[in-house]
């Protein structure tokens, strides 16, 4: 198809009072791989609320989508919306099947995250993050952007795609956003680029870099983007200061996440403890003063076990703005979770025998990671044992300095054997999941192998599931908002 060229300006105006000035008291989480997807965002942004995109591996989901024949045509649409018609219509033509594929055929590879410049992986990640973004924002309303820090190489292009589609919030964990404000203020501008990249055995002083030319990619200097907030997503009021010290490196806000959080969290301060079951311990040293966090000055959430109206009150007395809400929404009808995973995770944690264990090794990013003990997933041993190791995704591969020079890649998730020739240590190795893999087939888009294997599922949630007894069957996303909020949805338009 062919597209007249569309400028490519500053977004329409949110219809919520809170763009106009105002906070939301309600951020929904920014989960997984496509749990937090278009769907569920644009429904919590209809209440007046902050709905929020999970921006991780948006490259892969957006091609296998494609791939599958966009069922409804969402995603065309969007693609038929970018601003340059060239980089979307390559994109079609490289990804979309008429009909889809097939079940099980395997999916068409994209191209891996690299230091080196690669503009076939630019333009998917900016597409990508541009349609997710533009998807989520058609009724209006708030939207936000999830990104993991730990997954540096991915974030300059991502970021700049949801940039373009006038995302009004960019959410990061998993590491110190410190380079953050700088990209975005870059971006907004249209500005060539970058962050450093952790490359472990680089000497002191050798810096390597990924980042991301919006002029060259685009092909003309369109007028400048909306700079979306920034909020960190820290565990601790040291962190939280350490980045509001200066203007460098300073967020606009804070989310503070408790250990009862999914996803990957923080993992104790000190020597790592484990309980009789094998989880990290958490001591008073992980408590975070919140006063000290609000002597900031910047507005901050609180995500961890907040999801009922006692937490959201708890959370405004120690001078929260509000809360921020996962697990309760990633079990909602809009969910991007597969919709059979989805409705044995509720029926399960209903009757009160679903189990959520922080696991200290299942995740190659090295954090502690919650796994939702579920049959046929990657919680099962068995299932573990069984899927063949390799890492053919990536995005939580570390670079590291080959002894023979030059930037290589490992994950302590491939093959014991090539870990080990990358100098790897093999203890790193165990027990490790595929949390790439895992995650997309949580989301219905597992990769099937020639061979005929399949990708199990890998389901993440929080450990406060005490929420569910207060909503109804079948729940959405308007029940929750109206579990927290009532009546009072401050900014719903």
């Amino acid at each position: 198809m062919t597209i007249a060229e569309r400028p490519v300006h500053g977004p329409v105006p949110s219809a919520s009072a809170a763009s106009e000035g105002g906070l939301p008291a309600l951020i929904q989480g920014g989960m997984g791989v496509g749990v937090s997807g278009w769907r569920l965002a644009r429904a919590v942004a209809r209440t007046g609320q902050l709905g929020v995109v999970s921006g991780v591996a948006l490259d892969v989901t957006l091609a296998r989508r494609l791939q599958d024949g966009d069922p409804g045509g969402h995603l065309r649409a969007a693609l038929a919306a970018f601003p340059v018609p060239a980089l979307s219509e390559r994109i079609l033509a490289r990804y979309y099947v008429r009909g889809g594929i097939g079940p099980g055929a395997p999916y068409r590879p994209v191209p891996r995250l690299g230091l080196r410049p690669n503009r076939a992986r630019d333009e998917l990640a900016v597409v990508a993050n541009f349609a997710e973004v533009f998807l989520a924002r058609r009724d209006g309303g708030l939207i936000g952007i999830n990104y993991l820090e730990k997954i540096q190489m991915a974030t300059p292009a991502a970021a700049y795609g949801a940039m373009l589609a006038g995302v009004d919030y960019v959410l990061m964990g998993a590491g110190i956003p410190s380079q953050i404000p700088r990209l975005l203020d870059r971006l907004a501008a249209h500005l060539p680029a970058e962050v450093s990249v952790t490359v472990a055995g680089a000497e002191s002083g050798e810096r390597h870099a990924v980042g991301v030319d919006p002029v060259a990619l685009l092909g003309r200097a369109p007028e400048p983007l909306k700079r979306p907030r920034l909020l960190a997503i820290v565990s601790s009021d040291v962190l939280a200061g350490y980045l509001a010290r200066t203007p460098e490196t300073r967020p606009d806000g804070f989310v503070v996440e408790t250990p009862v959080a999914g996803g990957h969290s923080a993992p104790p301060r000190g020597r790592m403890r484990l309980d009789e079951s094998e989880q990290p311990v958490y001591g008073p040293r992980d408590e975070v003063n919140l006063g000290k966090v609000a002597a900031l000055g910047l507005p901050f959430w609180l995500a961890g076990g907040y999801a009922s109206r006692d937490g959201l009150a708890g959370a405004r007395a120690a001078g929260a703005a509000g809360v921020q809400v996962g697990t309760a929404f990633a079990l909602c009808r809009e969910s991007g979770l597969d919709d059979k995973q989805r409705r044995r995770l509720l029926e399960r944690a209903r009757a009160g025998g679903l189990r959520v264990r922080n696991d200290p090794r299942a995740s190659p990013a090295g954090f502690p990671f919650k796994v939702a003990g579920l049959e046929e997933t990657m919680a099962e041993p068995e299932v573990y044992e069984r899927r063949p190791r390799l890492c053919d995704l990536g995005h939580l591969r570390t670079p590291y300095v080959r002894p023979e020079g030059g930037v290589g890649f490992r994950c302590p998730a491939e093959p014991v054997d090539a870990y080990l020739r990358k100098g790897g240590q093999p203890e790193e190795t165990d027990g490790r999941r595929c949390v790439c893999n895992g995650l997309v087939a949580a989301i219905g888009l597992g990769q099937h192998r020639p061979d005929g294997y399949a990708e199990p599922a890998l389901l993440t949630l929080g450990q406060d599931l005490d929420f569910l007894g207060d909503l109804p069957e079948g729940y959405g996303a308007a029940d929750v908002v109206a579990h927290l909020l009532g009546d009072a949805q401050e900014g719903r338009p």
